[in-house]
């Protein structure tokens, strides 16, 4: 009697653990969620978590509720790398993330060897994708396809001007404005200036003044808000009018508060809005409601995590490889960033880059603005 009441209780406890780990599908979210990139961890957080939160209401996935794990990467490649670590031990089999292409790119092998598929929302250095992993795919674009529509702009509407080439000497950074140096170079157009910063700098005295020297009529930065920021604040400071062009990494309304009035006029490559999507409206609006301004990479966090739904929903698995598989065969998916279909290596098939002007607002804020 007492054995087969131990055993009984035995039997309990493993269906008790069993239960346990099939309730729970773990997805890892990693970012820069403190530090100077804070602001960007935030937008990748907060859109997973609605998503997360939203899907969970809807039955979840393949029955299986989603459980969020928050990695702090701090934009850095080798705490990137750790985070990478930690999910595998967590037992993560989905990742959103990460945003620096710096940090995506080494994470992703550690991903790869060990069965997780990989979104990230942000990263946009080819390579990512280019090195045909079996596990890496992106909502955004790439810089080859951003730096097309940022050289053709500086060719068309700043001819005879001279330009400065900038970049922060990160894998995106630098990545970007190489390729905006080599569409506007193949369409007739040569730099004046060609120099790299050091990510942290705050004082680029004697940058500016080879602008200066140099008679420089407009700016293009490959790197981040920070960065960014404070040369265009010291640009006009020190009487230098160029306008600063720049990518998807500025995309964050902490650039006006560190670059003051110097922001008016500051161009932007970014995909269309997606908080102007009609079919986006009650979402943005849940946003705002809870607090949060879903700016930027927000939505395409959202969108990644919409896909893991949807594409092991096709599969019939939330098994990775499955799951992989489906994100390439059965798409496009319905996202809240529009139809998000996948190529054989893991990028859109609907890339769509357009430019974007600083300028105050109704609200006298500065913001960015589609032209």
């Amino acid at each position: 009697m007492k054995k087969s009441l131990l055993s009984a209780v035995a039997l309990t406890a493993v269906m008790a653990f069993s239960g346990t780990a099939w309730a729970d599908i773990l997805v890892g979210v990693a970012g820069p969620l403190t530090g100077p990139n804070a602001a960007f961890g935030a937008q990748l957080q907060k859109g997973a978590e609605q998503a997360a939160a939203d899907i969970n209401a809807a039955g979840g996935i393949n029955g299986e509720k989603i459980k969020i794990v928050l990695g702090d990467d701090v934009s850095d490649p080798k705490q990137g790398v750790s985070v990478a670590n930690k999910f595998v031990a967590d037992g993560v089999k989905f990742v959103v993330g990460h945003f620096n292409s710096s940090v995506s790119i080494p994470a992703s092998d550690v991903y790869a060897e060990n069965g997780i598929v990989q979104i990230t929302p942000a990263s946009t250095n080819p390579k990512f994708t280019d090195r045909g992993l079996w596990n890496t795919f992106r909502t955004c674009g790439r810089d080859d396809q951003q730096g097309a529509v940022a050289g053709q702009y500086i060719a068309e509407k700043f001819k005879g001007v001279p330009v400065a080439v900038v970049h922060d000497k990160t894998t995106y950074g630098q990545g970007l404005a190489d390729e905006t140096k080599k569409a506007m170079n193949a369409l007739g157009v040569k730099e004046v200036i060609y120099e790299g910063i050091t990510v942290g700098d705050k004082d680029f005295s004697a940058l500016i003044s080879k602008m200066k020297n140099a008679g420089v009529g407009v700016v293009y930065f490959g790197g981040l808000h920070t960065e960014a920021g404070l040369l265009m604040r010291q640009m006009a400071d020190q009487g230098v009018k160029a306008p600063l062009m720049s990518g998807d990494g500025i995309t964050s309304n902490e650039l006006a508060s560190i670059a003051g009035d110097a922001v008016n006029g500051t161009l932007m490559t970014f995909p269309p809005d997606p908080r102007q999507n009609p079919n986006a409206k009650d979402l943005v609006e849940k946003f705002r409601k809870s607090g949060f301004e879903p700016e930027a990479y927000t939505l395409y966090s959202y969108a990644a995590m919409q896909i893991f739904a949807d594409a092991a929903k096709a599969a019939g698995s939330n098994d990775p490889q499955k799951v992989a598989e489906a994100m390439k065969a059965k798409g496009p998916f319905k996202t809240a960033i529009g139809d998000i279909g996948f190529d054989k290596k893991g990028d859109i098939t609907r890339p769509d880059y357009v430019m974007y002007e600083w300028k105050k607002g109704a609200d006298g804020k500065y913001s960015y603005f589609q032209m």
